[in-house]
C-alpha cells in the first residue's frame, strides 16, 4: 500500500493485526537495523553505522544501527511533507481507529519491548515494563482525543451570526529523544502529533535506537500510512541541525539537555517554528519534622535511585528539618547501602548501570566536586568492579550529608545516583532552598500538616508538586513540564500538549444577509 486517500481511511483501520514475535539477537551476528523512511526500512546514503551495546554489558551487541546523515534527514522529511497533505485530511477519529490498534499492538508486545529497553539503556525490568505502560497509556490517551480535539462555541455580539474555534495541523514535526526513557517520551510527542493530523521524523538517541524502532513498527504494522511516521538515527551532532531548520519542518519538540535547548530554540526562532523544550531539573524532596520518616525515605530513595538517577524529575536534594535530619539521613544511608545494584533483567536488581562511559564519567566527577566543595560522603561514591561489574558502567549509590545552598551538587544536574542532604529550620526556609534552583520541574513535601503542604504546593515555583510522595511518578493525564530553565512555557501530556501540535482557528459565521461590523454596529 503505497497512497492513501480519505475514502481508504475506513479500510486503514480494519486492518486484520498481523502476528508479530519477539526479535531474537544472535550476538555473533548481530541484526542489522535501518531507517523508516516513507513506508520502509532503508539504510542511510552514508554507507555506515554504528552498535548499540548493552551498558549493563558491554560485550552485548544488541544491533547495528544506521549512522544518517543530512540526505536521510531530507528524504524523511520530504516524505514526511508529501504524506501530511492527505493524513491532515483524514478524519480525526479515523486517525484515533489507528493509534488504538497501535496501543493494543504494544500491549500485546509489551514484555519483549521492556526487556529489550532494558538490555540497551540499563534500567531495571519493572521500570522498563512501566516506560513501556507509558508508552500505551499515552497512545490509548491521544487515540481518544480523535473523537475530542475539542474547540468551544461562544455567542456572537452580533445577530444572526455564529462563532466557533477549530484545531488545525501544522504539518511535519521534528522530534529529538532522549535515552533515559525511550518509548515514553517519544510517544509523549509522535501520538499528539498524529492525532492533530501532522506528520513526524523522529532521531532517536544514540544509545536507545532500538526501542524507537520497536514503537515505529508497532505503527506500521497496524496500518499508519507511509510517510506519516519516519525515523533516522544517528548522532545529535550531525543531524541536529538538518532535522531543525529543514523549512519544511514546522514543529521542533526536543528533550535533553539546558544547553542544547537553548540552541534548539534559538534555530527555531529564525523561522518561527513551534518549539517544545523538555530539558534539565534539580528537584527537591522537602522532608519536615511531622513527616512520616519511613515514608519519606522510601520515597527519596525511589526519587534518587530510580532509573539510577537518570531521569529529569530526579530527586538529587533533600531538605530536611533540623529536628529529624539525624534520624531521617542515618535511616537513608543504611537503605542505600542495601541496594542491589546490576544488571537490570534480573527482577532482584533494584538499580541498573549508568548509560555509557561518558555519563558515568560525568557522575564521578561531581562526586569529586562535592567531596572538594566540603560535603560529607556518607555512603557509596565509587566504580562498582569485579566480576559482572567490569562489563558494564556501575556505580555505588551515593549519599552526601552536610550539603550548604552554596556547593555545585546542590545547584547542578548530576543525572546520576547522587543525593545530598541539606537542613532546614523552617518550612519558609526549605521553600527558599527549594527555589534556589535554575530549573523548575519537580518539588515534593513529606508532612502530615495540611497547612505546610497546600502552602508549599502554592510557594515552590515548579511545573510538578508532589506530597508525600517522590519527585518523579508523573501520569499521563496531567501536563507534563517545567519553569524557569526547565522549559519554555509549553507541556507534554493530557491535552495541553494539543497545543504545540496544533493552531487555533477563530471561525465567524455571518447569516444574517447584512454587513456587521464587530465592535462599531453593537454600540
Amino acid at each position: 500500500m503505497n497512497e492513501f486517500t480519505i475514502t481508504l481511511a475506513p479500510e486503514l483501520v480494519r486492518l486484520k493485526r498481523k502476528k508479530t514475535e519477539p526479535m531474537e539477537y544472535n550476538m555473533s551476528s548481530p541484526k542489522l537495523y535501518k531507517n523508516f523512511i516513507n513506508g520502509e526500512w532503508v539504510e542511510s546514503s552514508s554507507g555506515n553505522t554504528s552498535e548499540n551495546r548493552n551498558p549493563a554489558n558491554t560485550d552485548e551487541v544488541l544491533g547495528i544501527f544506521q549512522k544518517s546523515n543530512a540526505d536521510d534527514v531530507a528524504a524523511a522529511i520530504d516524505a514526511a511533507t508529501e504524506a501530511y497533505k492527505k493524513w491532515r485530511l483524514v478524519p480525526a477519529p479515523k486517525r484515533g481507529e489507528i493509534l488504538y490498534k497501535v496501543a493494543q499492538r504494544m500491549l500485546d508486545q509489551k514484555e519483549p519491548f521492556s526487556q529489550q529497553m532494558t538490555q540497551e539503556m540499563g534500567k531495571v525490568i519493572k521500570e522498563t515494563r512501566g516506560d513501556t505502560q507509558e508508552a500505551i497509556d499515552m497512545t490509548f490517551y491521544m487515540a481518544g482525543e480523535g473523537r475530542r480535539l475539542f474547540g468551544m462555541t461562544t455567542p456572537s455580539e452580533m445577530e444572526n451570526k455564529f462563532n466557533m474555534t477549530v484545531r488545525q495541523p501544522l504539518g511535519v514535526c521534528s522530534f529529538i529523544t532522549p535515552w533515559n526513557f525511550p518509548m515514553a517520551i517519544p510517544s509523549w510527542k509522535m501520538m499528539p502529533a498524529l492525532i492533530c493530523g501532522n506528520t513526524v521524523v523522529i532521531k532517536p538517541a544514540t544509545d536507545t535506537p532500538l526501542s524507537v524502532a520497536n514503537l515505529i513498527q508497532a505503527c506500521h504494522d497496524e496500518g499508519i500510512p507511509p510517510g506519516v511516521v519516519n525515523m533516522v538515527t544517528g548522532s545529535g551532532s550531525a543531524l541536529g541541525a538538518p532535522i531543525i531548520k529543514n523549512p519544511n519542518v514546522r514543529v521542533v519538540s526536543f528533550t535533553g539537555s539546558t544547553e542544547v535547548g537553548r540552541k534548539v530554540s534559538e534555530a527555531c526562532a529564525t523561522d518561527f517554528k513551534h518549539c517544545c523544550l523538555e530539558m534539565g531539573g534539580k528537584n527537591v524532596q522537602i522532608v519536615m519534622d511531622d513527616a512520616k520518616l519511613e515514608l519519606a525515605v522510601d520515597g527519596a530513595l525511589w526519587g534518587a535511585f530510580g532509573t539510577t538517577g537518570q531521569r529529569c524529575t530526579a530527586t538529587s536534594r533533600i531538605a530536611c528539618h533540623k529536628d529529624v535530619v539525624e534520624k531521617f539521613t542515618s535511616m537513608i544511608v543504611e537503605r542505600a547501602r542495601k541496594l542491589k545494584v546490576g544488571n537490570g533483567l534480573d527482577e532482584s536488581v533494584e538499580m541498573g548501570p549508568a548509560i555509557s562511559q561518558a555519563q558515568l564519567d560525568t557522575v564521578l566527577g561531581y562526586i569529586d566536586i562535592g567531596k572538594k566543595d566540603g560535603a560529607k560522603l556518607l555512603t557509596g561514591g565509587e566504580r562498582l568492579t569485579g566480576g559482572d561489574y567490569d562489563k558494564g558502567f556501575f556505580l555505588q549509590p551515593t549519599v552526601f550529608g552536610e550539603v550548604t545552598q552554596s556547593m555545585r551538587i546542590w545547584k547542578e544536574e548530576i543525572f546520576g545516583p547522587v543525593l545530598g542532604i541539606a537542613v532546614c529550620g523552617s518550612l519558609d526556609e526549605a521553600i527558599a532552598m527549594a527555589n534556589d534552583t535554575p530549573y523548575g520541574l519537580s518539588a515534593s513535601i513529606f508532612t502530615q500538616d495540611v497547612n505546610n503542604a497546600y502552602t508549599a504546593m502554592r510557594d515552590v515555583y515548579t511545573g510538578i508538586f508532589y506530597v508525600n510522595a517522590p519527585t518523579i511518578g508523573a501520569e499521563t493525564h496531567l501536563p507534563f513540564g517545567g519553569t524557569k530553565e526547565t522549559g519554555n512555557g509549553h507541556r507534554e501530556a493530557a491535552t495541553a500538549c494539543l497545543d504545540v501540535f496544533s493552531e487555533w482557528k477563530s471561525i465567524y459565521v455571518d447569516f444574517s444577509g447584512s454587513l456587521q461590523r464587530a465592535q462599531i454596529d453593537n454600540q
